[in-house]
This record gives structure tokens, sequence and C-alpha cells, in this order.
């Protein structure tokens, strides 16, 4: 990975955090779902203006597409049709998210959300022998925060409600990992028991 894209992941990691950090700071709310997406994305943005892009960038369409998910980045294939919302297969899903399709809905271990029936061409679609899933229309379905940049075709998924909830009593902020500048990862709990200084900023 060379320099330049390793400081775009690096800003665009910090404004991920924001949908967790701001969580624990008790200034996100949860029954405002597309006023913090377009509050996170204004940060995207603002944040990826900082680093000039590199002449030998890849193009849009050789570019990989990214989803973080519970603080981790997978590397997802890429929809052949266009579209503003986040299409990727059933195999990924599993792999960037650990839900499945089942009978009775999107399920994670005992975790498990219905789709709505009269809806379910909004989340599932067959292209030739491939089965694709919309992670963003299920994540509006749950209350899940998202915040994208699709210049650098990276997407984020905060906690749900219940996750939320359960930062705030126990007073514990929530794990994550961010790469320093030069690609090192740095996890919080690596911090436990010591005092530590986050700093961050957002454009509203």
């Amino acid at each position: 990975m060379n320099r330049t894209l390793s400081r775009r992941l690096s800003l665009l990691f910090i404004a991920c955090l924001f949908l967790q950090i701001s969580t624990f700071a008790g200034d996100f709310s949860i029954k405002e779902p597309k006023s913090t997406f377009s509050a996170v994305q204004d940060s995207f943005e603002m944040l990826t203006a900082l680093v000039p892009a590199s002449s030998s960038a890849a193009k849009p369409t050789d570019r990989p597409r990214t989803v973080i998910y519970n603080g981790a980045a997978t590397q997802v294939a890429i929809d052949a049709e266009s579209s503003n919302d986040l299409w990727i297969t059933t195999a990924d899903l599993k792999r960037a998210t650990g839900f499945v399709i089942k009978p009775q809905g999107v399920c994670r271990d005992e975790l498990c959300f219905p789709l709505p029936k009269n809806r379910k061409a909004a989340f599932v679609k067959k292209q030739g022998s491939t089965q694709w899933f919309n992670l963003s229309e299920f994540a509006r379905l749950i209350g899940q925060p998202i915040a994208s940049d699709h210049k650098n075709d990276v997407w984020c998924f905060g906690p749900r409600a219940a996750e939320q909830n359960g930062y705030i009593t126990s007073l514990e902020a929530p794990d994550f990992t961010l790469p320093d500048m030069s690609g090192r990862q740095h996890s919080l709990k690596d911090f436990r028991g010591k005092k530590v200084l986050l700093i961050t900023w957002a454009s509203w």
C-alpha cells in the first residue's frame, strides 16, 4: 500500500470512528439517521479533500470496494449495475458482517431480522448464478447508521441502537482499530487501564 493511500485510509477510518465515538459521547441520535448520515458524509468529503489524489491512483472501476463493519474492513465484489445503494454478494455478506440469509430473515448467531415480504426485491436480487444483498437498505431497516465515501468506494456501518445503549450503560467506550500514518494498526483495547486522550472533529 503506497503512502498516499495509507493516509487516505487513515482519514477515512477516523471519519468512520465518529459513528462509534459520538454514540459514547452522547451527541448521536439514532432517531435521526438521515441527519447523522449527512453530517458524517460531510466529514468524509472534508477529510478526503485534505489528501491530494495520487497521479497513479486507480480508476474508479479498478478500485476495490471496502466495507467497514464491526470495526473490521473487508474488500467486497462490486455490483455491475450502477446504484447509490451498497449491493454485495451473499458470500461477501457473510465474510464482512457474519450475517446469512435464511427463510426466517437475515441472521447472525441468535440474532435474526425478518425482511418485509412486500419489499423483498429491495433487499435481494439475482444476477446469473450470483445472489446479491442490499446491505445499505438492510441497515436502514434495522436503524443502523451508515457513512459512505463514493469517491473512494468505502462504506462504514455504525452500531445499532441496542449496542449503543449497551455502551452508555457500561460507560465503556467501544473498541476500534485505526492505522497511523505509517499504516500500523492501533486498538483502543491495547490501552485499557491507561488514560487516553481522543481528539476528533467534524464539520457540523
